[in-house]
């Protein structure tokens, strides 16, 4: 039997090998101009980062209580492949690791399932739990960073600069994100002499309780017309640094107000968080947003009862 012969074969079919020729090198050509050339591929990162706090619990109580309920709730997910958990004084981290064979486009569905599935046990998690907290973004990568500076601007007006950039690069094609680092968050501080307060039979809870009073948002209730439905509004919240000052503060049937002076005003200033001293108090973190510092005599501020 005659053995197939190739180069006999293409000779006597020479048109149809020229249309082969034709055809493979029309494919390398488009295959060439199409080929992915991006500096950092996109490719789908299978895991995801939940976080479980619970100040003042220790790690056996964390991982007993809340840790592993919310183990055996993801162990419903689809395409999971382990679950690793890390407990610590009170904090735990819980790493949802899917299977090499998950489809891509499935990815997001199923880190909404695992939201979804933790979300429909908070309520079985002990009071005191902070989150949980999910992180499935923690590969992004920044393609460029640019830095903000302006001479004679406050930060409050750089930030406001680096906002209206930001809405401006979110409209640019291909643009996914775009972050603000460095952004240092505007806090008052409230300075007071424990002497002063000794003087008055304050305490600083007290200061505490008044400024977090004044503050709070509460509903005025509304107003039903004919045709409409009118909402009442509370006034009073602060609107600045004296506002807060002005703040009353009753004690044993009495209202004292913190009068300020040009020298306790600079005193009550708004600076960055870090350059911030001990604070007087643990209780005044969580009950408002405003950190109390106790300052030394030198920056003491005079009371007076009205």
């Amino acid at each position: 039997m005659q053995r197939f012969n190739l180069s006999q074969w293409s000779i006597t079919h020479r048109p149809l090998v020229l249309f082969m020729i034709i055809l493979l090198g029309a494919a390398g050509v488009y295959s060439y101009l199409n080929l992915g050339r991006a500096e950092d591929p996109s490719f789908t990162i299978k895991t995801m980062i939940v976080h479980v706090g619970w100040p003042g619990a220790t790690a056996a109580e964390l991982q007993a209580q809340a840790v592993d309920k919310v183990e055996k709730k993801l162990q419903e997910l689809p395409y999971l492949d382990r679950i690793e958990s890390y407990s610590q004084p009170g904090g735990a981290f819980i790493r949802v690791i899917l299977s090499d064979q998950t489809p891509p486009a499935k990815v997001k569905d199923l880190w909404y399932q695992v939201r979804k599935k933790v979300g429909d046990i908070r309520n079985e998690l002990p009071p005191g739990i902070t989150g949980p907290d999910f992180n499935d973004e923690y590969g992004d990568v920044y393609s460029a960073l640019y830095m903000l500076t302006a001479e004679g601007l406050s930060l409050a007006d750089l930030k406001a600069r680096a906002e209206d950039i930001r809405q401006r690069l979110l409209r640019v094609p291909d643009v996914n994100k775009v972050d603000i680092i460095g952004e240092r968050p505007q806090k008052i501080f409230i300075e007071f002499s424990h002497a002063k307060l000794a003087m008055l039979g304050l305490t600083p809870q007290q200061i505490f309780d008044s400024v977090a009073r004044q503050n709070a948002v509460v509903s005025g209730g509304s107003v039903d017309t004919s045709a409409d439905r009118i909402n009442l509004r509370v006034t009073g919240a602060f609107s600045g640094v004296a506002a807060i000052a002005a703040v009353p503060v009753q004690a044993d049937g009495q209202i004292f107000r913190l009068a300020t002076s040009q020298r306790s005003n600079a005193a009550m200033r708004i600076r960055p968080p870090f350059s911030c001293s001990r604070t007087a108090s643990r209780r005044s973190a969580s009950a408002f947003p405003c950190r109390m510092a106790p300052t030394s005599s030198r920056s003491e501020k005079t009371s007076r009862a009205q």
